[in-house]
């Protein structure tokens, strides 16, 4: 049996839905992993990642975090794409989009092939918003990559009780060392939780379809430290 996909539509609370894509390992079924987008939005980079999770025996689901603002949206590559997308990321209440994400994780939990654990993966703007979830909620484990928010957000970490990973790029542009070094120290001195800068790594280098920021070999390295974290803290068991 191959990884099976889908589209599954998620009731808000009072608010309509919101669309998901979800992937299933062909196992049919493990724990679940909730992947946040960039601002880039569900394209085929998020996409991608809910595969390649599903590939080592999660079920994947990535919500449309933009269904608020402009739902569906999908930005590509490019400079043009990147201000388009900034654009549209500014104008997404965080706070809210936390609450979609949270409404999405119980849905993800609730799906049939769902063992109990579900954890929660985000990149860029998601990595950031994947800290809010942890924050706000109890997912199993917390995997952030280069989020931005999350050096201004350390002193909530006492609010969060899974065990974390966090991803920066030592040369990122947007995210200066010294804060990523600020989430290192944190994570030094809380158990269960790592924090990991590519010293050579830049902004968003897992993003195999954005040239002008994908790099490919921080980019493995941190997907090896990614799926041994998962491993150890949400075992996929059949």
């Amino acid at each position: 049996m191959a990884i099976r996909t889908r589209t599954e539509t998620v009731a808000m609370p009072g608010c309509g839905t919101m669309d998901a894509y979800m992937a299933v390992p062909e196992s049919g079924g493990g724990p679940g992993m909730l992947v946040l987008m960039e601002i880039f939005g569900v394209g085929d980079y998020i996409r991608e990642v809910t595969e390649r999770l599903a590939g080592i025996g999660y079920v994947a689901m990535a919500p449309d975090l933009y269904r608020r603002i402009r739902p569906k949206a999908e930005f590509g590559k490019g400079d043009q794409a990147l201000q388009e997308a900034f654009a549209t990321s500014q104008q997404l209440d965080h706070e809210g989009a936390v609450a979609d994400a949270i409404v999405a994780l119980a849905a993800l939990r609730a799906a049939p092939e769902v063992e109990a654990s579900a954890g929660v993966i985000g990149f860029c703007l998601g990595g950031s918003l994947a800290f809010g979830v942890a924050r706000a909620d109890e997912p199993d484990a917390l995997v952030a990559y280069y989020g931005s928010t999350i050096p201004e957000s350390l002193d909530d970490a006492d609010q969060i009780s899974c065990p974390a990973l966090f991803h920066f790029g030592g040369q990122d542009p947007y995210i200066p060392r010294e804060q990523a070094e600020r989430v290192s120290a944190v994570a030094a001195s809380r158990e269960g939780w790592e924090c990991h800068i590519d010293a050579d790594g830049g902004h968003a280098f897992d993003n195999w379809d954005n040239p002008m920021f994908h790099q490919r070999e921080p980019a493995a390295r941190a997907w090896d430290l990614t799926r041994a974290f998962l491993a150890r803290t949400l075992p996929v068991t059949q």
